[in-house]
């Protein structure tokens, strides 16, 4: 199933902000990508209906494993494009930004080729 490219940001948010923090809730998320509550707010609502997220009683969010495999696979994605463009001489601003959108268009074939050329460029 094809996930949208909003659902992928706020999976990828909460697994970093969860890394960061221990715990998440919709104020965090909030913070991070700098939305609305009531946008957060929905955004949640839609994550808990399609399964990828769940939500305590206090408010806690966790990410069910399918939201987890999306989340690391968008952070994995976001990580090494970030460092590449860094590597190749982008400013860290521009580079994370850019990163940011190519995440999520990019193949699987060639953000797997992109891995396979940076890990074997490398510098020991």
């Amino acid at each position: 199933m094809k996930v949208q490219e909003s659902a992928e940001n706020y999976l990828e948010a909460i697994l970093m902000i969860g890394q960061r923090k221990g715990t998440v809730r919709s104020i965090d998320i909030v913070n991070e990508l700098s939305f609305s509550k009531p946008s957060v707010s929905v955004a949640m609502k839609n994550l808990r209906e399609n399964g990828y997220i769940r939500m305590d009683n206090d408010g806690h969010i966790t990410l069910t494993d399918a939201g987890m495999e999306i989340a690391q696979k968008i952070y994995e994605r976001h990580t090494l494009l970030t460092d590449w463009l860094v590597a190749l001489g982008v400013d860290e601003q521009t580079a994370a930004k850019d990163a940011c959108r190519m995440e999520h268009v990019i193949s699987s074939q060639t953000f797997d080729k992109i891995k396979q050329h940076v890990s074997k460029n490398k510098p020991n």
